[in-house]
This record gives C-alpha cells, sequence and structure tokens, in this order.
C-alpha cells in the first residue's frame, strides 16, 4: 500500500496546532472577515433558490451544467471509478476529517448559483442546523460530511472536471446535480435539458433508451449517477469501515441527484426497497417528521440546512471549545476519528 503525498501549492492553508500536551487538534483556519461572508438568503425568496435559466444564472454555472453535460459520460465514469478505487488497498493519501477541512478551506462551489461562501463554514452551517433542529447526531455527521468528497481536487486536474485550484477551474466531475449514465436524460428533471444532446451517450443506441443499460427495477444502488464528490464520499466512508447508518451513507450518495429526489426522475429504474421508509429514525425529535420518512425527504432536510443563514457564528472560540470537540466526539463515535484512507 502505497500513500501519495500530494504537492504544497499556493492555496494551502497552515493549521493551527494544540500544544504537545494535549491531543492532537488541527483547528481548520477561517477568514478573519468571516462576518462579511454570507449566504445569499438574506436577499433571495425561498422559491428563488435553485432557479437556472440561461439569461440570469451566472456565466461559470451555466458553463459547468454545459460541461457535466457534454463530458459525464458511462466511459468518464468507468474511468474515474478506476482512478478512485480503494480496492486491493488502494488509496492516494492518509488523512484525519480535520486534516481533510484545512484542504478544503479555499475551495468554492463553481455550480451553485445561491453559495458563495468556503466550503468549510458551509459544512458547519449545514450541520450545526440540523443539530438545532433536534435530528439524531448520525445526520448531523452526515450534513457536516455530506461535502466532503470534493477533496478529490487534490488528485484530479481541469482535463477531468476536478480543478479546485484554479479560481476558474472546471470543476464539472465534482459539483452540481447528477443524472444517470447510460439512459436517456430526463428533459422535465435536469437543469438545462438544452445540453442533453450534447452528452455522446445521448447518441448510442446502448445508452439513449428509457432503459439504457439497465433492467427495469434494478434499484438506485445499481445505478451509474454522474462522478463528482458523492460518489467518491460515498465510496471512502464504506472504505474506511465507518458506522454512520445507511441512511446516512445514502443521503451523501445521493444528496445531489435532484432529478431523482427532487423532480420524481427514474422511478422505472427503482425497486421496491427503494421506497421503503428509513429505519433507525427513533432519535428524530423534531415534531414535524414521523416515522415514515424516506431518503427523500431527510436530503430534503439536508438541503434546506444548506440555505440556513447561521449569522457566521462558526469561529474563533467557539469554534475551538465548542463545535470540533463536539464534532470530533462524533467523528470517533462513528469510526472516522482516526487517520483515514482517502
Amino acid at each position: 500500500m502505497h500513500e501519495e503525498v500530494a504537492p504544497t501549492h499556493k492555496h494551502d492553508i497552515k493549521s493551527t496546532k494544540t500544544p504537545s500536551n494535549k491531543k492532537h487538534l488541527i483547528t481548520p483556519h477561517l477568514p478573519t472577515d468571516i462576518q462579511s461572508i454570507q449566504t445569499n438568503s438574506k436577499t433571495k425568496a425561498q422559491d428563488e433558490f435553485r432557479s437556472y435559466n440561461a439569461t440570469e444564472t451566472p456565466e461559470r454555472v451555466v458553463q459547468h451544467y454545459k460541461d457535466m453535460r457534454m463530458y459525464q459520460t458511462v466511459e468518464f465514469y468507468n474511468r474515474m471509478e478506476v482512478k478512485y478505487s480503494f480496492e486491493n488497498g488502494n488509496y492516494r493519501r492518509l488523512m484525519t476529517i480535520e486534516e481533510a477541512f484545512v484542504q478544503l478551506e479555499n475551495y468554492i462551489d463553481a455550480s451553485d448559483p445561491d453559495l458563495d461562501l468556503p466550503n468549510l463554514l458551509h459544512l458547519l452551517q449545514t450541520a450545526e442546523g440540523i443539530r438545532k433542529a433536534n435530528h439524531p447526531d448520525w445526520l448531523q455527521l452526515t450534513g457536516l460530511l455530506h461535502d466532503m468528497g470534493k477533496i478529490m481536487f487534490l488528485w484530479g486536474n481541469g482535463k477531468d472536471g476536478q480543478d479546485g485550484y484554479s479560481p476558474d477551474g472546471k470543476q464539472w466531475a465534482l459539483d452540481g446535480d447528477t443524472f444517470v449514465m447510460g439512459c436517456q436524460i430526463p428533459n422535465d428533471a435536469v437543469v438545462f435539458p438544452e445540453f442533453n444532446e450534447l452528452n455522446p451517450d445521448m447518441h448510442d443506441p446502448k445508452y439513449n433508451t428509457k432503459y439504457g443499460m439497465y433492467a427495469p427495477h434494478c434499484g438506485l444502488d445499481q445505478l451509474k449517477f454522474a462522478w463528482g464528490h458523492d460518489e467518491y464520499m460515498h465510496r471512502m466512508l464504506v472504505a474506511n469501515d465507518c458506522s454512520i447508518p445507511r441512511e446516512g451513507l445514502d443521503i451523501i450518495r445521493y444528496h445531489s441527484a435532484y432529478p431523482w429526489h427532487d423532480k420524481g426522475a427514474y422511478r422505472h429504474l427503482m425497486k421496491s426497497e427503494d421506497y421503503e421508509p428509513l429505519s433507525r429514525l427513533s432519535l428524530v425529535m423534531c415534531r414535524d417528521l414521523t416515522p415514515s420518512l424516506t431518503i427523500e425527504l431527510l436530503v430534503s432536510i439536508l438541503s434546506s440546512c444548506h440555505l440556513k443563514d447561521e449569522g457566521n457564528e462558526l469561529r474563533g472560540k467557539k469554534m475551538q471549545e465548542e463545535l470540533w470537540p463536539y464534532y470530533r466526539g462524533l467523528l470517533e463515535k462513528y469510526g472516522l476519528g482516526e487517520k483515514l484512507k482517502w
């Protein structure tokens, strides 16, 4: 087993450490002007979020989805599956979750028109929003980790849509709404459907039909969603034998699959088990939730927390004395407290 050490880039931010007589701790840095960093929830109405159109959506976002549609193919998925494989002891680097947070500090999502803030703050806001809503700790941890698969940019490049170092880097295989490879792309369920015809697979009879390369009701776990941070992080957590419940792992794997969980696409490929209520929900205390929660509803909980602005209180002394000790405890509880394979 070989550990690949990524090169140092000028965008890397050094971590701070506790004194040697204390347990080793990496405290990710937050900008000193963090109070000026806000989500767009202060200026946008709820129904304006996730509003995509070619005239009002930022050009970088339009180009991002055009690139996704052009380059996300079955062949590309298969190639990434090999590159990021954890089989036979393969991995790219050993890091703790906290070390990975440090690497993600300067990464900004190029595909989301509603979010212009460091991923670290976004993930903490998501986790804290879930925590304040009294959802179980595994769902809080899911919120903290759900976007960490973007760490792929450490080993990616612009050609493969995984450039997280350049300000205008191509990220079409890191971020964005995912759709299923190997079958017809649903025009009524994806953003910018006018780009569907640019996908090479949509001109291949093996892939451009309703079922494409899949059998009817084969099940979600058999589908190849567009390669990105979701699929990578799911595989990483499974490879490290974490004990996050299946529900949390599914949320991480499918939270960007908006055509499925938001628009209702791909029902003809789902098996009966995919409709069953999720288990292990006895800890959910929020009064408007019931034991009949499905993966779609839990993903919507995660999505709603994306838009919450927590007043940017997640910094400085609060982070060091309250947040990290709490979330470090959750990481240890679910088997993610040590060096992990990435």
